[in-house]
Order: C-alpha cells, then sequence, then structure tokens
C-alpha cells in the first residue's frame, strides 16, 4: 500500500541540499541529477514498504548530516543561518543572504566559507552578509544547532515534495515546509496547531486494543502460548507503525464517500504527526498505534495484513527455529484481528475493558527475569533495608520482603527478544554482556617518567589520541596528544578486538577532591551502543574507589545533552576556590559538575534497580492476593441513610487505607468563580484596555475579502477585537481558557500571514504583550 513516491521520501529525499546555496527554489545542477536518479529508483514497486536496514541507513545518513554541520566552524554555521535569515538592514525585504553569482554552486557545508563583507546577490538586497546575521549576536551553541537542525529538515522536506506526485501529499509537505521556514524565521519552535486536532484522535488506540484483544481471545492457551501470541500482537504494531499509507487519491476506487473523507483526514495527521517527523526531528513524533484507533486501521487492514504476511514469509529463514511459530501463528492472529475489527460490539474497543485481575497478576509474575542475585538488591552499605518512606507509613516486614524476593528468583525467564524488526533491548544489558563475554575491556592506562610503559599500552594511548583528534575535529591535534600522553592525565580506554574504540581522558586532583574530564569520545562506527554511558559509569566506579566523589567537566554545546544524561548538571556544588587554577577553562564551553554516592555501584546501577522493580511488583501482586476479597453490598441506603462515613465502609481499611488530611486547595481568584458576571466584567475590562492600545488598530475589526483576497486561504480560523466583542456579549466566554484562546489566534493569524519586517507583525507582539500584562493584574494569566 506504499507508493514509490512515498519511499523515496524516507530511502532518498533525506539526502536532498536544497537551498543549500542560499535559493531553495533553484536546486543546484547535481541535485537536479540527483534527483532524475532517485526518482528513476523509486519507480519501481508501488506495493512494498522499505526495508528496516534502509530506514536506519536512511536515519543515519540524516544524522551524520546533522552532525557535519555542527562540527562546521561558526563562520559556516552563521552563513548558513544567512540563507535563511531576513535581512536587518532597514528597508530591505529580503528573507534570505543568497550567494555571490561566482560562488552560486559552492556549498557553506564543505569547504565555502564566504567573507562578512560580501554582498548578497539578491538585487533587490545587494546587502553584505553582515546584515542577514546581525539578529545572531550572543546566540547560543545549542540554539544555533537546533535551528541548523531545522534548516536541513526544512531541505530535505523540499526534495521530498518535488519529488511526490500526489497533490494532497505535496499541500502537506508545502504546509510543514513554510512552518519550518517561518520557525527558522522567527526562531520559535515548531508547533501544528489547526484543524486536524492534537494526538491522540481516537480512543482507545490501535495499540491498546491490540493488546487487549490477546487478552480477550487468547488468555486460555498455555504460558507458552500466550507468549508467543504476544509477541506476534508486537511484531504487529511494529509493522504498522513504520508502514506506508496510500495517498487518498489512490484509494478512491475502494471507499465510500464518507470512508474517504475520513481516510484523507486521518492520511494527512498520519503524514503531519507520524511520517515526516520520522526524518525531521525538528518536529514532535508520535507512533502510529499509539494516536490512531480503530477508524483508520479498518480502512488500511486488509492490504496492510497482505503485506505483513508476505513479509513474514520472505524472512521465514532469518528466524531462529525456536521463534518461527510466530511466522505460523501471524495468518491466524491478522484472521482473528480481523473479525473483531469488523464486528461493532467487539470488547476490544470499549475504553472501559479490562481483563481480569488474575489473569493481569499471572502476566505480570511470567514477565519477570529471573533475579539470581535479588537478595543484594534491596539493601544499603549496613546490609539492612534502607526505609525512605514516608512517615506515615509503615515498613514491611522482613519475611515479607524474603518472600518476595524468593518468588523473584524462582519466576522463570522469559525471552523478550522481538523478532523480524529490531528491538528495543537495554543497551546497558548489551554493553555488559560484551564485557562478560570479554568482547571488549576497560583500562585505565597513562604514561609514565618513573617506571617502563610497556608497548601495548602506548599503542593504545596512540590510538586513543587518533580517535579523540577524529571525534573532537576543533580540539588542536597537538593539544590532544600534549595531554593524552601526559603523566598526570590518565585515560579509561574501552578496548574491543585489541584495539582502542573509545576512551575518557581525565586528570584527578585527589588533594582537592574532584577528577577533572578533559576529553570524551567514541569513535563514529560503535555510537549508539550505549558505549559512552558504560565508559562513565566504569570513570565513576574509579573515582569512587580512589575516594574522588565529584566530576568536572567543561562541555560544548553539543556535548551538554550527553552529560546531562550521565547525571552532569550546570548546578555547581563545589566552592569555586576548590577547582578554580586547577581546572582548564574553555571559551564557549559550559562547566558541569557530578556528584558522587559512595554506596552506589554506577556499573550496576540500573540492573539494581530492575531487581528492585521486580521485588515492588511481586509485592504488590501478593498484597493484592490477601486483599483480594468480594463483600457485601451496603444496604444502609436502602433504609433511608443519606451518607456514612468513608471509614466505615467494611474492608477499606483492611486494604491498607487511612484517613488523610488534605490541605485547602487554593484556587485561582476568577478561574472557578461561581459568578459568572464577575468573571465577565473582568474579561470587558481587559478587552476594552486592549481596544485603546497604540497597536490595536490593525485588529479592531474583521479583515475582508476585498482589502486581502487571499487571506481566507491560508486563515482557517479568523478572529478580531470586535468579534470577541459580541461573543463576550452573548456569554461565550465561561472561562479564561476560551478568552484566551482567541486573542491568541488573533497574534497567530497575523504572525502566520504577515512576515516579521511588517508593521502588523510588530502591532501583534506589541500587543500580546500588553494583553498578558492586564491579564496578569487580575490574577488571570499563569504562564
Amino acid at each position: 500500500m506504499s507508493g514509490g513516491s512515498l519511499i523515496a521520501l524516507k530511502e532518498d529525499a533525506i539526502d536532498g541540499n536544497a537551498g543549500s546555496n542560499g535559493n531553495v527554489n533553484q536546486p543546484t545542477h547535481q541535485q537536479q541529477h540527483q534527483q532524475q536518479q532517485q526518482n528513476g529508483a523509486s519507480a519501481g514497486s508501488a506495493t512494498s514498504a522499505p526495508a528496516e536496514g534502509t530506514r536506519q541507513n536512511s536515519l543515519q545518513r540524516i544524522q551524520q548530516r546533522k552532525q557535519k554541520v555542527f562540527n562546521l566552524p561558526i563562520s559556516q554555521k552563521l552563513a548558513k543561518l544567512s540563507m535563511y535569515s531576513a535581512c536587518q538592514a532597514e528597508g530591505c525585504r529580503c528573507t534570505g543572504w543568497k550567494t555571490p553569482q561566482e560562488n552560486r554552486h559552492r556549498d557553506v557545508e564543505s569547504s565555502y566559507c564566504p567573507e562578512f563583507n560580501e554582498e548578497c546577490r539578491n538585487t533587490n538586497c545587494r546587502h553584505a552578509l553582515q546584515s542577514h546575521i546581525a539578529h545572531l549576536d550572543g546566540i547560543s551553541g545549542v540554539e544555533m544547532n537546533n535551528l541548523l537542525g531545522a534548516i536541513i529538515d526544512m531541505e530535505n522536506l523540499f526534495m521530498s515534495m518535488q519529488r511526490v506526485d500526489d497533490e494532497d501529499t505535496k499541500k502537506v509537505y508545502l504546509y510543514l515546509f513554510r512552518l519550518l521556514r517561518q520557525c527558522v524565521i522567527t526562531r520559535q519552535q515548531a508547533v501544528i496547531r489547526g484543524p486536524l486536532g492534537d494526538p491522540p484522535f481516537e480512543s482507545p488506540c490501535i495499540a491498546k486494543a491490540v493488546y487487549s484483544f490477546v487478552f480477550y481471545k487468547y488468555h486460555h492457551l498455555s504460558p507458552n502460548e500466550l507468549q508467543t501470541m504476544t509477541e506476534v500482537a508486537k511484531t504487529f504494531l511494529n509493522f504498522l507503525n513504520h508502514y506506508n499509507f496510500e495517498p487518498p487519491s489512490l484509494r478512491k476506487a475502494d471507499l465510500k464517500n464518507e470512508d474517504a473523507s475520513t481516510y484523507k483526514i486521518n492520511y494527512t495527521r498520519w503524514l503531519v504527526f507520524c511520517h515526516v517527523p520520522a526524518f525531521c526531528n525538528s518536529l514532535r513524533h508520535f507512533e502510529t498505534s499509539l494516536v490512531f484507533g480503530r477508524t483508520l486501521l479498518r480502512t488500511v487492514f486488509q492490504y496492510m495484513a497482505q503485506q505483513l504476511k508476505k513479509k513474514c514469509i520472505s524472512e521465514r529463514d532469518r528466524f531462529p527455529a525456536d521463534k518461527r511459530s510466530i511466522i505460523t501463528q501471524m495468518p491466524k492472529f491478522l484472521e482473528a484481528l480481523k473479525g473483531e475489527l469488523l464486528k461493532d460490539d467487539s470488547p476490544i474497543w470499549d475504553q472501559t475493558y479490562r481483563p481480569p485481575s488474575a489473569f493481569l497478576m499471572q502476566q505480570r509474575k511470567r514477565q519477570q527475569d529471573t533475579a539470581t542475585n535479588a537478595s543484594g538488591t534491596v539493601n544499603n552499605a549496613n546490609g539492612k533495608r534502607a526505609n525512605n518512606c514516608d512517615s506515615n507509613y509503615e515498613d514491611l516486614p522482613d519475611e515479607t520482603v524474603i518472600r518476595a524476593m524468593k518468588a523473584v528468583c524462582e519466576s522463570k525467564a522469559i525471552n523478550k527478544t522481538e523478532i523480524l524488526f529490531p528491538v528495543n533491548v537495554s543497551r546497558d544489558e548489551n554493553v555488559k554482556a560484551e564485557e562478560q563475554q570479554r568482547a571488549i575491556e576497560f583500562h585505565v592506562v597513562g604514561n609514565s617518567l618513573t617506571k617502563p610503559v610497556d608497548k601495548e599500552t602506548i599503542l593504545w594511548l596512540l590510538g586513543l589520541q587518533s580517535v579523540f583528534a577524529h571525534q573532537l575535529p576543533e580540539m588542536p591535534r597537538e593539544y590532544i596528544s600534549q595531554l593524552v600522553f601526559d603523566t598526570k592525565h590518565k585515560t579509561l580506554a574501552l578496548i574491543k578486538e585489541n584495539m582502542p574504540i573509545g576512551g575518557i581522558c581525565f586528570r584527578p586532583f585527589p588533594s582537592q577532591g574532584f577528577t577533572e574530564i578533559v576529553f570524551c569520545a567514541v569513535t563514529m562506527s560503535e555510537q549508539v551502543k550505549g558505549y559512552g554511558t558504560h565508559l562513565m559509569n566504569h570513570l565513576k566506579d574509579y573515582s569512587i574507589q580512589k575516594g574522588v566523589l565529584h566530576l568536572l567537566t567543561y562541555a560544548d554545546c553539543d556535548a551538554i545533552g550527553y552529560f546531562k544524561k550521565q547525571g552532569f548538571s550546570k548546578d555547581i556544588k563545589l566552592a569555586r576556590p576548590v577547582y578554580a587554577g586547577f581546572i582548564k577553562e574553555y571559551d564557549g564551553a559550559t562547566l558541569m559538575h557530578c556528584e558522587l554516592h559512595p554506596s552506589i555501584v554506577n556499573t550496576q546501577f540500573i540492573s539494581v534497580i530492575r531487581r528492585q522493580s521486580e521485588i515492588l511488583k511481586e509485592l504488590i501482586a501478593q498484597r493484592h492476593n490477601e486483599v483480594q476479597k468480594v463483600r457485601p453490598g451496603l444496604t444502609c441506603f436502602k433504609e433511608g441513610l443519606p451518607s456514612i462515613p468513608v471509614e466505615s465502609i467494611p474492608g477499606l481499611r483492611d486494604i491498607g487505607w487511612k484517613p488523610q488530611t488534605r490541605a485547602p486547595r487554593t484556587s485561582r481568584p476568577l478561574e472557578e468563580s461561581t459568578d459568572p458576571e464577575k468573571l465577565a466584567a473582568s474579561f470587558a475590562a481587559v478587552l476594552q484596555a486592549v481596544r485603546h492600545h497604540a497597536s490595536a488598530w490593525p485588529f479592531l475589526k474583521p479583515v475582508t475579502a476585498a482589502e486581502v483576497p487571499d487571506y481566507y486561504d491560508h486563515i482557517k480560523y479568523p478572529m478580531d477585537l470586535k468579534t470577541m466583542g459580541d461573543r463576550l456579549k452573548k456569554g461565550y466566554y465561561v472561562t479564561r481558557r476560551l478568552f484566551m484562546a482567541d486573542m491568541a489566534h488573533i497574534f497567530s493569524n497575523c504572525r502566520f500571514y504577515n512576515s516579521p519586517e511588517t508593521e502588523y507583525y510588530r502591532c501583534a507582539n506589541n500587543l500580546e504583550r500588553y494583553f498578558q500584562t492586564k491579564m496578569r493584574e487580575l490574577g488571570l494569566w499563569d504562564k
């Protein structure tokens, strides 16, 4: 059901470089040649979805291109941004700097770096490059990379738009292209608003219904058979999440008018929220199975099921022998699901449907991994269970916890490996497994002037020097060599096949109580495998063993995200005199700090938390079994008693309920007021003040088609101050949310239709700030 043009979107379009010469409407000759080749390549099969490997390769190419741009010198980054930035010269309406004629075919992403005094090729502009980037002074590295990422997404989207044949699809791409273009100009986050609504679009979602179907249809099977059907369901949902739907123009023949209209809406939603964000991460991405429901699945199920059956058959030989039951069960699963899909009264589509409690507990126990060493997971450094509960709650008896630990240890291990498509296995577990099998090793190495250094260490240090130099191109190679071979510095090396593939160069300051991280890198081909996290965990454990409980580093804009994931923060808890004059400071970098806990083994932290979670689930299940008792209903109300105290309900205290005193809720001054006249009076005062503001003149009355002919082609939800006054008189604004939403429409419509350099755009910004001020004065604003 996936046309060739849609395949091209995810396979080929992502490498487009449209706009790299400053004019997105005129691709270079090389791009046109690539486009012809790709169009020819994508015109083959119109019925097969792209291979998973191809999809992953495409996304990897996008990320590699973005990383390449992120690593460019600042001057080239600014040149790239200038091509999508409005000229700041007074009176100039140029929306992007265009390369001079003699350099028109050169690319700033490779070796071309224009001078700041070069003039724009646009005859109506002719201003220097400096005029297009004047507003970017002081922009942070993170914000600059976000804008560059949006530009690359926009260029990929533009190339995709050129290749697609379906007009409906092309309109959606054009809308998203313009949205990203506007976001780059205004330096704001892309937010999709309009008649499509917000995800999720239907309840229950497909994923919930499919898992309910497994419970409903196969609960009578043996545990192993039930687990197989669960794996089949996972495979089906994974296929749906990566499936390319046909454009509505190709579905008209097999859909009724009403179904065709609904499918067109859902197809547009799928493009905007699921398909395009898969390769344009400037837009928020949603999984198809989590935001759509029965309506969409009904329209695509028949053909999608055929494709899935073919996919399973074609990959049958790749399956392990013990997993080929998924292949044999898939047709049976699809046929049964089709039956429930066509039934109007099927319980799986009932939002309130829940499997029996006993069944859920059985599933929970079956899904727990074997806790071979669970006895050590809930103990603290003193060998006693820590009591971190609130003082209002009692701790559990030791016997109860021991019984739960024993039950977890005796539970059967279940192979959760997903077949057919890539799996979401914990990367931490994969790396630890490689370390246990000695496929990888971790060594702390360093140079020495007082004792001989063996040949293997020297070779590893040379390899680490090469890794750091390759992954940190902005760092001088001589500086890297100086620190790696410095006797005061050490390097935690990640060794694979006797070759270093990553490492962390650091210098300990035991007298000051901290360690300085200088370089941290993993070679490109081995990234996104969890090695970086495991490296940092080993360094943390090494530091704790040496009695050092603080890590400091200067992180550039590209590394801040990584260090945040490793527990680093910009909040420095060490006093400045402790590290000032010791740690090396870098311009444009951010100092980050991580405090270590001496009782935590960081390389085992994730598995410990997982074991504790398993024990907690078992304790909940055991408690549920103890209190699962059906009591007779209350009869006191039939006898005329209007109400009873909550604590007198039989069995309530048996399940652990205790009366609690709750602090009185402080509501907003007028948000929940029972006096609608008081609320309306406040809105009237705000509206009156806004009308009399000097910047309100463009918004006093509705825009007419006679004045602006194409206004209503672009603006679907027009709003103005006169219309708001009419709505206020009719009592429409019963909450402040309705009032604020209409006012926000006025400003967003103006900014969407007008360019930032116009007077209308400036009036919208000024009036919006004034409106927010008036709302705050009345206590009606909480943003």
